[in-house]
C-alpha cells in the first residue's frame, strides 16, 4: 500500500487504537503525531493501515462541547458573568488551533501561543505580563520511555521548568491557576512545582482536548466557589488517569443586573 504525507493512519501493532496522521516519511518510516491524542511515534510503513474516521472526531469535539454548554448553562435573565482569561501555550499549531475553536465556542477569553516546549520557561513571564491571565495552560507533546532501566521524559522537564517560572510571577495558586503535561507527563513533578491540575497520574496519552476542558471548567466556576475537582476530572477523556490535580477556587465574575 502506498503512503504518502498527510494520510490518515493507524498502526495494525497496536489494535489500530490511536488515529494519526503522517506528517514525514524517512527511507520505511513514517512520522506520526496523534489526531486525538497528544504524542508523536513513528512506525514502519508496513504497519500502516489506512483510515477514514477523521469525521468521528468532529462529532466527539461537537458531543465534549454540548455536554460542557449543558453542564455550565449560566441564568443570563438578570445576571451578566465574566469567565476567567486563558492564556493557552502549546507546542503544536494544530493542537492549538483546536484548542482556540474550543475556547471560542464556550465563549471563553483566550489568547493561544504556539511555542517550542524548552522555549517556554523563558518566554512565558513577558506573555504573563501583557495577558494577566487567570489560568496558564502549558502542554505541547510529551513521551516516557524506559532507557538503560530508567523512565526518561521527551517533554516534563521543560513543563516542570515553564510551571516554576510561571510559579515564580504568581506564588498564589487561587489568582494564576496553571495546568500543565500532555501525554505521559511526569504528574507528581509537575504538581510539585506548582501547577494546579496536571497529566498524566497513570502515565497514558491524554486527550487533545484535556487541557482546554479542564480550563473552561475553572474559568467558568464562580470566584471564591471551591471548585468540583472530581466533577472535572471526570469531564476529561480518560478521567483521573489522564488528569489530576488540587481543589482551587473559580475564576468568573458574576455580576448584577445586565
Amino acid at each position: 500500500m502506498h503512503f504518502k504525507i498527510g494520510d490518515y493512519v493507524t498502526r495494525k501493532s497496536y489494535q489500530n487504537d490511536i488515529l494519526f496522521i503522517i506528517i514525514d516519511i524517512i527511507d520505511n518510516t513514517a512520522l506520526l503525531k496523534g489526531i486525538d491524542v497528544r504524542l508523536l511515534a513513528d512506525s514502519e510503513l508496513n504497519d500502516l493501515e489506512k483510515s477514514e474516521v477523521l469525521e468521528d472526531m468532529k462529532k466527539e469535539d461537537a458531543t465534549i462541547l454540548s455536554r460542557l454548554k449543558e453542564e455550565n448553562r449560566l441564568d443570563r435573565s438578570e445576571y451578566f458573568y465574566l469567565p476567567g482569561k486563558v492564556l493557552h501555550i502549546d507546542g503544536d499549531f494544530e493542537y492549538l488551533n483546536r484548542c482556540m475553536n474550543f475556547y471560542r465556542s464556550m465563549n471563553i477569553n483566550a489568547y493561544g501561543v504556539k511555542i517550542k516546549e524548552e522555549e517556554v520557561a523563558d518566554r512565558l513571564p513577558m506573555m504573563l505580563e501583557n495577558v494577566k491571565p487567570d489560568i496558564v495552560v502549558i502542554t505541547g507533546h510529551d513521551s516516557r520511555q524506559k532507557r538503560n532501566g530508567k523512565y526518561v521524559y521527551k517533554n516534563s522537564d521543560n513543563f516542570i521548568s515553564a510551571v516554576k517560572s510561571a510559579r515564580n510571577y504568581e506564588k498564589n495558586q487561587d489568582k494564576l491557576m496553571i495546568i500543565a503535561g500532555a501525554c505521559q507527563s511526569n504528574y507528581e513533578e509537575l504538581i510539585k512545582a506548582g501547577a494546579n491540575f496536571a497529566s498524566s497520574p497513570k502515565r497514558i496519552n491524554i486527550h487533545a482536548l484535556d487541557p482546554a476542558i479542564v480550563a473552561v471548567s475553572i474559568a467558568l466556576t464562580e470566584k471564591r466557589k471551591e471548585i468540583d475537582l472530581i466533577n472535572i476530572l471526570e469531564k476529561t477523556k480518560y478521567g483521573t488517569d489522564g488528569m489530576g490535580g488540587i481543589i482551587t477556587n473559580g475564576c468568573m465574575y458574576v455580576g448584577y443586573p445586565r
